[in-house]
């Protein structure tokens, strides 16, 4: 970086910058995490001889497991891509109204999961459902591991409750599929070629005032090779709204063919693959009981809300501590 000419190159220059800053904090905070076992030595042995330090070593003890925790998920993300931003899309699959309802209570989740993460979203499209909730949605999350993290998150959930949208009241079983992408630079790694897109524009609903109402801002790319449509309306220029759709559509294509790669994998390992979408990765039962379990690792919680209001942390860890043992 502190070579002549560095800046340069503006967009290489930025990048270096931000893997610079990246692995800067994560120095940091194994030195930090150094000097507090050095402490804990020097505290343990005082409390041999002192009853009254046992309570703050135990203090000390739990923080600095916590750390460790931390950066011990940090060392899982060695994927390609797993540094960089996520895009999530959640879709509403089978169940109508108690599904698209379910799908908006699954984005939400995720929303203030990466919130509490310490990332930022940004919502780049929502399709409404007919009476509740959302048919899809996809939300941009920018921050460290971002789209290593999410991957915990990625197959379908699973939703068994009573329905406030039967007037009987009766049990209802609902599903919403979460996908995720990574978020890179147009390098020229995915060659789109134009002939292979149908882009259409229409009307963006939700909040924006007069303009959403009057102009065709809002496109949707439709990749007719592989089927593949993005959709992005956040903007108020439909070129902007192009621009963005654009990667989209890369990085799904890119998740596309890394997803290839873990079949192939599994495939020679002899390892069963299930992508119906029944399959679910997690169930969420809030009648006759209340728990949360992911069936990928077993990790089960007692207290849906908690989880519905973004408390992921231990489902993700334990898929990545299952991934990387694996």
């Amino acid at each position: 970086m502190g070579a002549p000419g560095f800046w340069d190159a503006q967009e290489k220059a930025a990048a270096t910058s931000a893997e610079h800053s990246r692995v800067t904090k994560r120095l940091e905070s194994f030195r930090t995490l150094q000097g507090e076992v050095e402490d804990l030595d020097d505290i343990a042995e005082l409390a041999k001889e002192d009853d009254s330090m046992a309570e703050e070593l135990g203090v000390m003890l739990d923080a600095t497991e916590a750390r460790l925790e931390r950066l011990e998920e940090e060392r899982l993300f060695s994927g390609k891509y797993d540094g960089g931003d996520a895009l999530v899309t959640v879709n509403a699959g089978a169940g109508g109204t108690d599904a698209q309802d379910w799908a908006e209570m699954v984005l939400r989740m995720e929303l203030r999961w990466a919130e509490s993460r310490g990332y930022s979203t940004e919502l780049l499209e929502a399709s409404p459902g007919e009476e509740a909730g959302i048919k899809s949605a996809t939300f941009k999350a920018s921050g460290d591991n971002a789209y290593g993290l999410y991957q915990s998150e990625r197959g379908v959930h699973r939703l068994v409750r009573l329905s406030p949208f039967d007037s009987a009241n009766r049990r209802q079983t609902s599903f919403a599929g979460v996908e995720i992408a990574p978020v890179i630079a147009d390098t020229g790694e995915i060659v789109i070629d134009d002939d292979d897109l149908q882009v259409d524009t229409y009307r963006a609903s939700g909040a924006g005032g007069q303009h959403v109402n009057k102009t065709d801002s809002a496109v949707r790319i439709t990749h007719k090779p592989s089927g593949i449509v993005v959709q992005c309306q956040n903007e108020r220029s439909q070129t902007a709204n192009r621009q963005t759709a654009m990667g989209m559509l890369r990085a799904k294509l890119i998740e596309r063919e890394e997803q290839r790669r873990r079949d192939e994998i599994s495939a020679a390992k002899g390892e069963a693959q299930d992508v119906n979408f029944g399959s679910q990765i997690r169930s969420y039962v809030l009648h006759p009981y209340a728990m949360v379990k992911d069936h990928r690792t077993d990790h089960e919680v007692g207290d849906p809300q908690r989880v519905l209001d973004g408390d992921l942390d231990g489902f993700a860890r334990a898929f990545l501590m299952k991934s990387a043992s694996a």
